[in-house]
């Protein structure tokens, strides 16, 4: 058995993450992975918009902070709406789809009542049919004396 050959991590410029590759044990394909830096492994990665807004202060009598709260507010107001209307619609469509479920399994049953009515009077039509027919060799001959006595 081989062993995987592994790179060196390298740390890039924010030191949140590093690029790990690890070979497969076939040697024919390489699977970058994201490793945390720090030791605990166990923190997020924090993207580059939000690195340096952790640390500033907000001033919560504002103006601009009072027009991001009103604009947050109305967007939350937005998605909590879309997002009931989205639901309401998707009842309606449950709704709809089992009333035509229900249609066609009335429609099924009535179909294959049908068929069975209509197998069982083309069974009794074949039987009877059968039972008509005479022989070849017997119709013949009552043929055959029918014409000689005309």
């Amino acid at each position: 058995m081989s062993k995987t050959p592994q790179q060196n991590p390298t740390t890039d410029a924010s030191a949140a993450s590093v690029i790990h590759t690890q070979a497969h044990s076939s040697g024919l394909q390489q699977v970058p992975q994201l490793v945390p830096v720090s030791p605990g492994g166990g923190g997020k990665a924090v993207p580059p918009s939000k690195q340096g807004k952790k640390n500033s202060f907000v001033d919560r009598n504002s103006d601009e902070y009072r027009q991001r709260r009103e604009r947050n507010n109305m967007a939350v107001k937005k998605s909590r709406l879309k997002s009931k209307q989205k639901a309401q619609d998707t009842l309606q469509r449950v709704n709809q789809l089992k009333e035509e479920n229900e249609r066609l399994e009335a429609k099924i049953k009535l179909l294959t009542k049908e068929l069975s009515v209509l197998k069982d009077l083309f069974l009794e039509h074949a039987h009877n049919f059968a039972d008509n027919v005479q022989p070849v060799g017997t119709e013949t001959t009552t043929t055959n004396a029918e014409n000689s006595g005309q």
